[in-house]
């Protein structure tokens, strides 16, 4: 597991009057939080596409989900109050809380969880991981009962289950979720000023109103590393959750602040476009890859804070292997590869890269890094929703540099129309063995034979997975420890 470094001044306070606002005596009566994110979400709609920025407003908050992902991985009821599992270990049976209600006064009932997952495998579906509704069948067995059945025995479906992709939706008003989201949360949407911020408020309505401290959030978008630092110390945001790690000493220090740096099962890599040549020669997807220093890139992109990966799969995950050393950083190995390839330098190619800074900064290193070996590339800075329907939606790209924050998400190795367009009918085929096997030490192997199979194939440059910084109030509670998924739970917060 991951060290976690979580820094909290401890010097005795300084007055008042020298840093804190005029009402800080009564910080425990407050009842509103402004956060701070670095990418604005494209919609309200967490099925309709794949950015995680969506979920980080949205889920727990205005939607909600059979189960709950906690801050430390493990799962709790949510919509449903419990569930039993057949000795089959493939059909559930959820029993339902009775007073959950959508925000429009319709019932969340089993006919509506039934509607929600059978509109995820639909064919006019986006959702993400439409694959996973698509392996399950959904029965009513009465109101408040219902049964999932999957295809093939899957020991990760309840925190499946509690992902943004698995939120329950109302039939009459889910085609509008993008810009007016209806759901059974504990806040409703208040404002969207687009390019600027979301305001959620409490729904009074909901079954926890009365338990829960925050009446208000507003969520700021600031993509700027500097203006996120000016922003905290100005006092404009009480928390800003994966804030660029780049000043986090002068918050460390400093007895107005808690800085949280958290571990993840984030992916940061150097995506490949499989389909195009010379990218779909393995020789120039290793030589690539041989080119790239993770050390040089975890202290340029990520500030220091993340540890080196060799495949799509992060240490703590069940089956972890280290695979760091099939393609170690190797430049003399690298210039002879392309020239086994048959590659005539230079080789031009174009990066896309989304406004994140670690992908900003990350990939000014990776473009150096490549010319060493007679590789140059172009960097295309894109806003958010052009990497998403560019980038990702249409494959127009050589090279991104991008963080998969999905747990779960090996898989999309196994799906040939996926972006960066890996079509292996091997490693199809151990995805499929590994789905359908239910003893613990046989599954980890498998997921240890798929981590190298994509370390070999360099499907794509594997550098490092995050470790993530949050910056807050000292006196702001209820802020996520760990991130197994990218949530603020608004409804944990509080002041004291």
């Amino acid at each position: 597991m991951l060290n976690r470094r979580i820094f909290l001044a401890s010097s005795a306070l300084a007055p008042m009057g020298l840093y804190a606002p005029a009402n800080a005596w009564s910080q425990s009566e407050k009842n509103t939080v402004s956060l701070a994110l670095a990418l604005e979400p494209t919609g309200m709609d967490p099925t309709a596409n794949a950015a995680s920025s969506i979920a980080e407003i949205t889920l727990y908050n205005i939607y909600e989900t059979l189960t709950k992902i906690n801050a430390d991985g493990s799962v709790s009821p949510l919509l449903a109050e419990s569930w039993n599992v057949a000795p089959d270990l493939k059909t559930y049976t959820f029993r339902l809380r009775t007073d959950a209600r959508f925000h429009n006064g319709e019932p969340c009932n089993a006919h509506t969880v039934k509607f929600a997952f059978d509109r995820a495998k639909s064919d006019k579906s986006t959702n993400k991981d439409k694959a996973l509704f698509s392996s399950l069948n959904t029965e009513v067995v009465n109101e408040y009962t219902l049964t999932l059945t999957h295809s093939e025995i899957d020991p990760d479906l309840l925190f499946k289950l509690g992902q943004a992709t698995a939120i329950i939706v109302e039939p009459q008003s889910a085609s509008q979720n993008a810009s007016r989201p209806v759901g059974t949360g504990p806040y409703r949407l208040a404002q969207w000023s687009k390019g600027a911020s979301v305001t959620l408020k409490r729904w009074a309505d909901h079954s926890r109103a009365a338990s829960i401290r925050i009446e208000q959030a507003q969520f700021r978008f600031i993509s700027d590393p500097a203006a996120q630092v000016a922003s905290l110390l100005a006092g404009d945001i009480d928390a800003f959750p994966r804030v660029s790690p780049r000043s986090i000493t002068q918050f460390e220090n400093n007895n107005r602040y808690q800085v949280i740096v958290s571990g993840s099962r984030a992916k940061t890599i150097l995506a490949i476009n499989n389909r195009r040549s010379p990218l779909n020669d393995v020789r120039v997807r290793r030589a690539i890859a041989a080119a790239i220093d993770r050390k040089a890139i975890i202290e340029g992109a990520g500030d220091g804070l993340g540890v080196p990966i060799g495949s799509h799969y992060v240490p703590g995950a069940f089956g972890y292997v280290d695979t760091t050393g099939i393609n170690p950083f190797d430049a003399d190995k690298a210039i002879a590869l392309l020239k086994e390839a048959g590659v005539k330098t230079p080789l031009k190619l174009k990066m896309t890269l989304p406004p994140a800074p670690y992908a900003r900064q990350g990939g000014v290193i990776v473009a150096a890094l490549l010319a060493k070996i007679g590789i140059q590339v172009e960097l295309q800075n894109v806003e958010w929703a052009q990497w998403l329907s560019q980038t990702y939606g249409k494959h127009q790209f050589d090279l991104t540099l991008i963080s998969h924050v999905e747990p779960f998400d090996l898989g999309n190795y196994a799906k040939r129309d996926y972006y960066w367009g890996y079509d292996s009918e091997a490693f199809r085929e151990l995805w499929q063995k590994i789905q359908h096997t239910s003893q613990p030490a046989e599954r980890a192997r498998l997921l240890g034979n798929a981590q190298r199979l994509l370390a070999e194939d360099a499907v794509n440059v594997f550098l490092y997975q995050p470790q993530w910084v949050t910056v807050a109030h000292r006196n702001l509670r209820g802020l996520w420890r760990d991130m197994p998924v990218f949530v603020n739970d608004l409804a944990s917060l509080r002041w004291v």
